[in-house]
């Protein structure tokens, strides 16, 4: 077994007896996470702007059944929400490629991952309170990861996509073309790179020192690169069971 895969099974087993939560309910009974770590999976999906997170995220819900959640797609639609008190300031953040203050983008992901866990699916990995959520774009700074985990759901992994700079402009500035996206140009992409390795990158290497991170290089074709990600998720979910 990886060594990583190992880590992450010893925390899990960590986690479990610390954990005190209701039976029969995803969320918490005390004070701490919202959410059951033993029955809700949250993937933390991080590599720089352009790594191929998005088309990645996509293949591993239709493989695993996750509910998919986008920070930045969060943010972006509540920039646009009528009579959002955080709107404003979303917009400006996104143009400038700075980060969004971490309670309003934990809260979002707090909100959306209550939607969803209500609607009480019947897929696998989604019986008796249980959930599965792929979070794309997030923590992209060290204080987001630990409000989330403190206030909202441990974490089962961290999956890296990485790859190079040129790499990534090449492919956002091909998807700015037809994106419509307010940040798919050349400026706006130079400073998210800046943010990226100033402020997420510590992030990586946080979780890459306590074993929960599976680093899958995203340069190659798509086909390859699903397929690490997926076997990486069959091991994981394999050790949770």
């Amino acid at each position: 077994m990886p060594a990583f895969l190992t880590k992450v099974k010893q925390m899990m087993n960590k986690t479990r007896k610390e954990s005190d939560v209701d039976a029969d309910s995803s969320f918490k009974v005390q004070d701490g996470p919202v959410f059951d770590y033993g029955k809700v999976t949250v993937v933390f999906v991080l590599g720089g702007p352009g790594a191929g997170k998005g088309t990645q995220c996509a293949l591993l819900v239709k493989n695993f059944g996750f509910s998919h959640l986008s920070a930045g797609d969060l943010l972006r639609a509540e920039q646009h929400r009528e009579g959002s008190e955080y709107g404003q300031l979303i917009q400006t953040c996104i143009k400038e490629g700075t980060i969004v203050p971490m309670e309003v983008t934990v809260k979002l992901l707090e909100n959306a991952m209550r939607a969803v866990l209500q609607e009480n699916r019947s897929d696998p990995g989604w019986t008796d309170g249980k959930g599965r959520f792929l979070i794309d774009g997030f923590p992209r700074k060290m204080d987001q990861a630990l409000k989330f985990e403190e206030e909202v759901c441990v974490s089962t992994l961290v999956i890296y996509f990485s790859t190079t700079e040129e790499v990534m402009l090449k492919r956002l500035l091909e998807r700015g073309k037809t994106s419509g996206r307010e940040d798919d140009n050349e400026e706006s992409i130079k400073k998210r790179f800046h943010t990226y390795k100033e402020q997420t990158m510590p992030v990586i290497e946080h979780y890459s020192k306590i074993g929960k991170v599976a680093e899958i290089d995203s340069s190659r074709s798509i086909e390859e690169v699903d397929r690490d990600a997926t076997v990486t998720l069959q091991m994981v979910f394999s050790e949770k069971a």
